[in-house]
């Protein structure tokens, strides 16, 4: 099972990199939302999440409804219904998303 939970960690992690050259490039622009890559564990997804970058926060994951893994994560929020908020609660999960995090260390 740890195999499996490392996977899906790194492939959510590769998602939230992407996301992060997003959120970054919405603010050089002053916008106020932006449409997200879905942070799922399905490497080959390509649904779009949209969002506020308030909403964006390094400590949660932003999926397309429906796309959530119920062993490792849990809903959190629904800001809109093409969008939920997920945090991990799967210690392995948790543990791989936090080191691969690309604000650990930031303020």
């Amino acid at each position: 099972m740890a195999e499996r939970e490392v996977r899906i960690a790194r492939t959510e992690a590769l998602f939230r990199d992407v996301n992060e050259r997003i959120a970054e490039s919405a603010e050089r622009f002053s916008a106020r939302d932006a449409e997200f890559v879905c942070e799922c564990a399905d490497p080959a997804c390509a649904e779009r999440v949209p969002a506020m970058l308030e909403q964006y926060v390094g400590t949660h994951f932003l999926l397309t409804p429906g796309h959530e893994i119920t062993e490792v994560e849990r809903v959190v929020k629904r800001p809109h219904r093409r969008t939920v908020v997920v945090e991990k609660f799967n210690s392995v999960v948790a543990a791989t998303v936090r080191r691969l995090n690309p604000r650990a260390g930031t303020a």
